[in-house]
C-alpha cells in the first residue's frame, strides 16, 4: 500500500511525530494529507503536554492547530499577570517572560528616590519600573525548571527601553550577567554593557522584564567561569540589540534544561561587582 493511501487517522498519527513545519509542508502532498495535517491528533502532540494547566480556560479555539498558531504568534498573561507565556513557532517549546514586578530589584521598593513604578502603553504588562537614580544596579529573576521544556537549551534576556533623559553611567562600566542553577547546577558569568550604543550618552531605563525563551536543543554546554572574563575589551563585551518591537535586549546567558528533577534558575545583572 502506498503511503498516501493509508487511512487519514493513520497519516495524522504519523505526522504527529514530526514537527509543525513538517506537518505544514506535508499538507501540500494531497487532499488526504491536507486534512490529516489539520487534525487535532497532530496539533495536540505539538502542544506542551501540560498546556491545559498553563493557559486560561477562557482561551478557546475551534481546533488545536488554531490554538498552537495563536500561542506561537501571541503571548498570554499568566499567574495574575506576573508572567507571559508563548510557544516557539517552529517546534512548540515553551517561552516565558517575567514582569518587572516579579523581579528582585535592589532598592526596587524605595519609591521616588531610586525606582519609579508606572505603566507604558507598549508593554504587555500592566506595570514597568523606571530607573531614576541608583548606585547599586542589581536585579534578579527566578524560574522553576519544571515550567520549561525538557532537553532544551534556553537563553535568558533582559529587555528594557531607553530614552535621552534620566540616569546615566551604563556607557562607562559593564555589568556582570549571571545564570545560576540550584542543587549543584552550572553557573555562568559574563560581562555585558547595558548602554544601547558604544558612545557615551545619557540613558533612562524602563525595565520591562526578563525573558526565558527556547533557543535550540543540543547537548548542554560546559559551564564558563569568572576567570574566563579576564582580558575582555570593550569591543568584545556584548551590547544590547534592538528588537523589532522597539525594545532593547541583552542576553544574560544560556542554560540547558534536561528535565527530570526540580531546580530553580536564577538570572541576574549586577553592576555592583564590576564598577
Amino acid at each position: 500500500m502506498e503511503f498516501h493511501n493509508l487511512p487519514e487517522d493513520c497519516i495524522a498519527n504519523i505526522l504527529s511525530f514530526t514537527t509543525p513545519r513538517d506537518a505544514c509542508a506535508m499538507s501540500l502532498v494531497s487532499s488526504t494529507f491536507r486534512s490529516a495535517a489539520k487534525s487535532n491528533i497532530v496539533w495536540e502532540r505539538f502542544l506542551p503536554s501540560d498546556y491545559h494547566t498553563i493557559i486560561p480556560s477562557s482561551l478557546r479555539f475551534d481546533s488545536k492547530k488554531d490554538l498552537y498558531l495563536y500561542l506561537s504568534h501571541n503571548s498570554i498573561l499568566i499567574e495574575n499577570g506576573q508572567k507571559s507565556f508563548s510557544l516557539e513557532k517552529a517546534n512548540g517549546k515553551k517561552c516565558y517572560m517575567l514582569s518587572a514586578r516579579s523581579l528582585l530589584i535592589c532598592f526596587g521598593d524605595t519609591p521616588l528616590c531610586f525606582w519609579g513604578w508606572g505603566s507604558l502603553p507598549e508593554s504587555r504588562f500592566t506595570e514597568v519600573v523606571n530607573l531614576l537614580c541608583v548606585r547599586s544596579f542589581k536585579i534578579k529573576g527566578r524560574i522553576n525548571t519544571c515550567m520549561l521544556s525538557t532537553d532544551t537549551l534556553y537563553g535568558a534576556y533582559l529587555v528594557f527601553k531607553s530614552s535621552s533623559s534620566g540616569s546615566y553611567g551604563f556607557e562607562y562600566d559593564p555589568a556582570m550577567a549571571s545564570i545560576e542553577i540550584s542543587r549543584g547546577g552550572d553557573s555562568k558569568f559574563q560581562l555585558v554593557y547595558l548602554d544601547a550604543s558604544r558612545s557615551p550618552s545619557m540613558k533612562h531605563f524602563r525595565i520591562l522584564t526578563q525573558v526565558v525563551r527556547r533557543i535550540q536543543a543540543p547537548p548542554p554546554l560546559a559551564p564558563s567561569s569568572a576567570a574566563a572574563l579576564v582580558g575582555h575589551t570593550r569591543d568584545s563585551i556584548p551590547h544590547p540589540v534592538e528588537r523589532i518591537d522597539g525594545w532593547w535586549e541583552i542576553e544574560i546567558g544560556d542554560f540547558f534544561n534536561k528535565g527530570g528533577e526540580e531546580n530553580e534558575v536564577e538570572m541576574g545583572v549586577d553592576q555592583v561587582h564590576v564598577v
